[in-house]
């Protein structure tokens, strides 16, 4: 592969008399222009960059799935069983505010890091690095005080990783295919978001055996992405002017000027919102609102098991179907109302039975949304050259609701009861899908 700053354009075109000579095209690194619309194939280093993205996505969620779904509500409920909800609730909240606070600055910073590895790597390692750190250190915590202070560490590493990690997409990858990486990404988040759980629960017997383990694997997803999916040193390039001022204002994109934009950050917000809503309380639903105690851990990997198989369908279908008709829209929508409709069976029979065809539905739903989401969203930001920073604040929609889902359920919880979770949730979820359709500038 060429480097230096002359493998970054394409060969410029034979200038007509008269005309004014276009602008060169950016190639990426795989040797695509990335604002294409042609269809290609996906083959050599495009193939194996939609693989590590994959992976990279799975890495993280794997991570967040096992400690939000089990490791951490266990760790919570041992050191204060009688306050645990709200514990968690406190635990969480503050860990999405480090998150939604550092992944929009990672990104900004990310846009102007001029480095032999490229504007990403140096961010996705050092998160990496900062989050299975933190995690090791968590599995070592007894008190509340210090599962909220490395929690937000972990927090933190995290979303400097996937923050400038997300950027790849409209950075590298042509219009034409982001569908299928958009689907592939998304089958990382559902594959550890729900086998984080799987995991999370063979894991629950020993509580720092599990964070050493995801703590490798984020090591692992990180390392491997950067090694073989290398970027052009970019050092060449000139770097955009940064202001302290540009840290506060990268967290605001005026929704008058750029409102498609703005629905698709709500359309997501909400979208996830209605799922992490209850998704993130399983355990303690299984054990207090089922009624089924101490041998609520062995149903997770049931639930988990039976969510990831509707999951894969639909995202199976949606990504590739997506590219090939153009549309994105459809299945984002379909998504939210699929997740609303899924809270009315546990809602009505709170047994196993309920939660089975929640899992059911559910998955289809949030499959259906993974699959054309970032691909949706990489294609209403407003310019370019700040991808990193509008895929941050994008991404405080996607690792927000997560986060704070438990701690606004803890908070309903002990407020409302458990019932109250589903109509609420059921609500948020329609509304995202709702804030989908006046997107114009997709279909």
């Amino acid at each position: 592969m060429t480097s230096g700053h002359e493998s970054l354009t394409s060969p410029p075109a034979p200038v007509p008399a008269g005309d004014v000579e276009p602008a060169a095209v950016r190639l990426s690194p795989e040797g695509h222009d990335p604002q294409s619309t042609e269809r290609i194939r996906v083959t050599g280093r495009l193939r194996r960059l939609l693989v590590w993205y994959g992976v990279a996505s799975l890495g993280v969620y794997l991570s967040l799935g096992s400690v939000h779904g089990v490791l951490l509500p266990l760790q919570i409920q041992t050191i204060d069983p009688a306050n645990k909800a709200a514990n968690l609730a406190v635990v969480t909240a503050v860990g999405a505010i480090g998150g939604l606070l550092s992944q929009p600055i990672a990104g900004l910073l990310s846009d102007r890091t001029r480095s032999r590895w490229g504007r990403r790597a140096p961010w996705i390692l050092s998160g990496a690095v900062i989050g299975a750190a933190s995690m090791t250190v968590l599995g070592l915590m007894g008190g509340i005080v210090g599962v909220v202070l490395t929690n937000l560490l972990v927090a933190i590493g995290l979303n400097l990783y996937f923050g400038p990690k997300s950027a790849v997409m409209p950075d590298r990858v042509p219009r034409s295919v982001r569908g299928l990486f958009s689907a592939v990404g998304g089958l990382g988040v559902i594959i550890g978001v729900l086998g984080g759980s799987v995991l999370g629960a063979l894991l629950a017997g020993n509580l720092m055996l599990g964070y050493l383990v995801l703590s490798a694997l984020v090591i692992v997803a990180a390392g491997g992405f950067v090694l073989f999916n290398p970027d052009h040193d970019n050092r060449a390039e000139p770097r955009p002017p940064l202001h302290w001022s540009m840290l506060v204002r990268t967290f605001w994109v005026s929704p008058r000027k750029h409102p498609d934009f703005a629905y698709g950050f709500l359309g997501r917000l909400l979208t996830f919102a209605g799922y992490y809503l209850v998704s993130t309380f399983t355990l303690y639903l299984l054990q207090d609102y089922v009624g089924l105690g101490a041998d609520a851990v062995a149903m997770i990997p049931l639930l988990a098991g039976t969510s990831l198989v509707a999951t894969l369908v639909s995202t199976f279908i949606g990504g590739p179907v997506s590219d090939r008709t153009g549309r994105r829209k459809p299945a984002a929508v379909v998504a939210g109302l699929l997740i609303g409709v899924s809270l009315i069976a546990p809602w009505l029979m709170p047994t196993m039975t309920g939660m089975i065809i929640y899992a059911v539905v559910a998955g289809l739903g949030f499959g259906s949304y993974l699959a054309v989401d970032q691909a949706l969203l990489s294609e209403v930001l407003p310019t370019t050259e700040d991808n990193g920073r509008y895929l941050g604040v994008l991404n405080i929609a996607v690792t927000g609701p997560q986060a704070l889902g438990a701690a606004l359920a803890g908070t309903i919880v002990s407020t409302l009861g458990y019932a109250a979770l589903f109509p609420i949730g059921m609500v948020i979820a329609v509304a995202g899908a709702l804030a989908i359709l006046p997107i114009k500038s997709v279909r």
